[in-house]
């Protein structure tokens, strides 16, 4: 499904290095799995960016299609997939999630939370 969607998403996640498609958005997220991702993300300290797939239904569907993964909220670091939610906590309790971050970033040790 090579598409303007897909190519729409390419643009999103290449502007941005932390990129969240998520239900809601961080300020007023619309449900469990998508607060959870913000929550992580913030206490980390990482600047990232949302974008509310209940505006737009073909981005919705499209960034599963994507992903090749069915769920939202869907986490992405320097254009690649990183999973879902119960991913991201998985990642987040084991030290990955930050390690991952603070790698591809390139971000001072100082940063660190």
């Amino acid at each position: 499904m090579e598409n303007i969607v897909f190519e729409q998403i390419r643009q999103q996640l290449a502007t941005d290095d932390v990129v969240l498609y998520m239900k809601g958005t961080a300020s007023f997220p619309q449900c469990g799995f998508s607060a959870a991702v913000v929550q992580i993300l913030s206490q980390i300290g990482v600047p990232f960016r949302t974008y509310n797939v209940l505006d737009d239904n073909t981005i919705r569907q499209g960034v599963k299609d994507f992903a090749e993964w069915p769920t939202i909220p869907q986490l992405y670091i320097k254009g690649e997939f990183i999973g879902g939610c119960d991913i991201v906590r998985e990642m987040f309790a084991n030290g990955e999630l930050e390690d991952l971050i603070f790698e591809k970033l390139s971000f001072p040790e100082s940063r660190r939370a």
